[in-house]
């Protein structure tokens, strides 16, 4: 049995990883809360790692939000996810952890990167503004991961997955992601009995969403390959517009009110779309089809509004 060691275990992709290695067994599950440690601490994460002496790291801990959150604390985003990754990292090395993987993030590619986007177009030209910061801080992680595996034979490597929704997201009117931002929206329209529901920008961006699920089961399967690429996209290589997934959306709610553009507000990158034929060339295909995966994000926000638990 392996320890593995699950950093940011109560966030949505966190708690996905640990239902997913508690589903396939064989593994001695590690977490802690920030009372445990805080990992932009560097002597506490280091002091963590060697007592605890896990034999795999997953770093999902990560300070994550949508376009304002990113937009209006860049500081932050870039900070907090910068000590994280450097801390666990060099913390694992220096506990002789044999095996890291690192999570990053789509938005890690050129705003006008090619599409769908290669791992191969990382920094070939800029980045997209509105978080760049972000972006930025989850390179350093992919990079680091990289050299360590370079120079110290060491078996670092790491995932970027696409738009991710599912159990345990974030509602928060500000800071969440687009769908768990527009579930909230179009059921709060709904039992409002609202006539409208206005959607930021022009609504014409392409985006990609994958299930935490899928990606959990992706994780693990690269962490049983001898030989997993440095870094690998992680995602469905289908993608829809903002207006389409809200439209989406208001059908798996069940709003029937009209939906309004607002093309005064950013609209972020064009598109972005994962080229994920490298992950597939390793024998992996995601499962969860997008209405499926929609109403189960209902339906898990409809049962933490009800539990009193929605993360709002």
């Amino acid at each position: 049995m392996k320890k593995i060691y699950i950093s940011g275990h109560r966030g949505m992709v966190g708690s996905a990883l640990v239902r997913e290695a508690g589903l396939r067994g064989g593994f001695d599950i590690l977490t802690a809360g920030r009372d445990r440690v805080d990992l932009c601490d560097q002597t506490a994460t280091f002091s963590f790692l060697e007592e605890e002496q896990p034999e795999i790291v997953v770093i999902a801990a990560a300070k994550v939000g949508g376009i304002h959150a990113n937009s209006t604390y860049p500081a932050d985003f870039i900070y907090e996810n910068l000590a994280i990754a450097s801390n666990l990292v060099e913390g694992s090395r220096r506990a002789g952890v044999e095996r890291v993987l690192f999570l990053g993030s789509s938005c890690i590619y050129p705003k006008l990167a090619p599409q769908p986007m290669p791992e191969d177009c990382l920094l070939t030209s800029p980045l997209e503004v509105t978080n760049e910061a972000y972006a930025i801080a989850k390179i350093a992680g992919l990079k680091l991961c990289q050299h360590y595996r370079a120079q110290h034979g060491l078996l670092y490597h790491s995932a970027m997955p696409t738009n991710l929704y599912g159990p345990g997201d974030n509602y928060h009117p500000e800071n969440s992601h687009v769908i768990p931002a527009l579930i909230r929206r179009f059921h709060e329209a709904k039992e409002s009995g609202a006539e409208s529901v206005t959607i930021w920008g022009t609504g014409t961006p392409r985006r990609e969403f994958l299930h935490t699920k899928d990606l959990a089961e992706a994780c693990f399967h690269l962490l049983e390959l001898d030989n997993p690429p440095d870094w690998v996209n992680v995602g469905v290589g289908e993608d829809v517009t903002i207006l389409e997934l809200a439209q989406w959306v208001a059908r798996t709610v069940g709003y029937q009110g009209e939906i309004l553009t607002d093309p005064s507000k950013p609209d972020g990158t064009p598109r972005k779309l994962m080229d994920v034929s490298r992950l597939k060339g390793t024998g992996w295909e995601p499962k969860i089809g997008f209405e499926e995966g929609l109403a189960e994000a209902y339906r898990d926000f409809q049962a933490s509004l009800a539990g009193g638990n929605a993360r709002l």
